[in-house]
């Protein structure tokens, strides 16, 4: 094949009308058109550098290797010769030399993931900045997310802070036209959640949420085992689990989670989670009734003895019926059991499965899942076939870890990118999907606050 034609195909491909780019926002649009531009770019020079190393000789390669091409739609200017791929630069906002979410998933989550590099943070000052990036080796420290939101040298924003300061610190980088990785909830509460979603729809940019156990390997063999029929019909399902927060007892990192309006709860985080995971596998509720309690008014810190007043519900209670039909039940307590951290099954005409965790925060990693159906008289174990790994083997044998999870969101938000997604592969919840689950959330406490049946209709996935 000629070289020539070689290069036609791949600014064809880097050429090909931009799935993202909307009519509000056009700048926005046209960041994230250039990454996936550069990084589709990349990937077709690594399968055309072998073909052509066959069918011309080394003089032509090096021809082919000096030429540089410019798109006609955008004005792009690309160099077809490099093999190695460019990266989507990253800049997280709350990355601390101190320790933190961000440091203890984010990181060792990006670390040796293909696709990404992680090129800016911000901090709380610029003192604070300069220590976490020479801790990390970012190159870029800023001391403020909006200084961070306005730089060139970043494609995607991640925000890893406290709930409570999402909106005034992802604000910044979605006006700026920046592509949003936002930790789970996305806002203190409904209001912000919408009033996010929106602006990032009216700029036009591409959004994540941090809903990482829609990204895990086994949920996503458990949820084709359930849609391939292993348990017939569902009949219905039922989840118990411990919610790590609202607990006996707090430190300081965690003070703020005791005030029931700081958005950080057990409604909003450990139910939130196990929630999202539970529709994503079955589908949406259709009616719910609730209990949601605060059994524990006084809670004792770690150290001090201390006892102060806690707001935050610490016990919820959820029964309701999804749209299939089929009744559901769920139970997340505050704190941590002796008996049970996480334990789900889902009842059919023809089997049973059920996924169990050793950690209450379960939806970091390390699910098991155990299924039997037709003459089977006892639960099996079900390994997850290697194609739900993708290509993050690294992580099999690392499943416990906080970062497993989130390793697997970003490879696929990798893909969701760079246009490589598979035909029958679904990509990361963004911020829409996150006001539907926040919606949900609201509803719940709707039912609970009333003592009654209410219904959910609509709700979305």
């Amino acid at each position: 094949m000629a070289v020539d034609t070689l290069v036609e195909r791949i600014t064809d491909y880097a050429n090909r009308p931009d799935p993202y780019a909307r009519a509000a926002g056009q700048g926005a649009a046209e960041r994230t058109r250039r990454v996936r531009c550069r990084y589709n770019e990349r990937q077709a020079n690594r399968h055309v550098a072998d073909r052509v190393s066959q069918t011309v000789s080394s003089m032509a390669l090096g021809r082919f290797e000096t030429r540089e091409q410019v798109t006609a739609n955008a004005g792009v200017h690309m160099t077809s010769t490099s093999p190695h791929r460019e990266p989507i630069r990253v800049g997280v906002v709350g990355l601390s030399a101190s320790g933190g979410w961000a440091a203890t998933a984010h990181v060792p989550a990006l670390t040796g993931l293909d696709g990404y590099e992680l090129r800016a943070l911000s901090a709380s000052s610029a003192e604070s900045a300069r220590a976490a990036g020479e801790k990390y080796a970012v190159p870029l420290a800023y001391g403020s997310a909006e200084e961070l939101a306005r730089s060139e040298e970043v494609d995607l924003v991640v925000v890893t802070v406290k709930v409570p300061h999402h909106l005034e610190l992802i604000r910044p980088a979605l006006e700026a036209g920046k592509m949003v990785f936002s930790e789970w909830p996305l806002g203190a509460d409904l209001a912000q959640a919408e009033e996010l979603s929106d602006l990032a729809h009216r700029r036009g940019v591409l959004t994540a949420v941090g809903l990482q156990a829609r990204s895990a390997p086994p949920l996503r063999y458990l949820r084709d085992l359930v849609a391939d029929g292993y348990v017939g019909r569902v009949l219905s399902t039922s989840m118990l689990g411990s919610g790590w927060i609202g607990g006996a007892t707090y430190d300081d990192n965690y003070a703020y989670v005791l005030d029931g309006t700081s958005g950080a709860t057990l409604l909003s985080i450990p139910f939130g989670h196990s929630a999202d995971a539970l529709t994503m596998v079955l589908g949406e509720f259709r009616e719910v009734s609730a209990l949601i309690e605060n059994l524990r008014p006084e809670v004792t810190h770690v150290t001090s003895g201390a006892v102060v007043a806690k707001t935050a519900e610490d016990q919820i209670a959820v029964t309701g019926v999804l749209e299939s039909g089929a009744v559901a039940a769920m139970h997340i307590r505050g704190g941590t059991s002796r008996a049970t951290a996480f334990h789900w099954e889902i009842n059919g005409t023809e089997g049973d499965l059920v996924v169990k965790a050793d950690q209450a925060q379960w939806w970091f990693g390390g699910l098991r899942l155990h299924g039997a159906r037709g003459e089977d008289g006892t639960l099996a174990e079900l390994p997850v076939p290697t194609r739900y790994q993708r290509s993050l083997t690294q992580w099999t044998e690392r499943s416990t870890e906080p970062a497993c999870n989130v390793a697997h969101e970003y490879a696929l938000l990798r893909d969701q990118i760079t246009g490589n997604l598979a035909p029958d592969e679904d990509g990361v919840p963004d911020f829409r999907h996150a006001v539907r689950r926040h919606r949900m959330l609201e509803r719940i406490r709707e039912a609970a606050r009333a003592g009654r049946k209410v219904t959910l209709a609509g709700q979305g996935s």
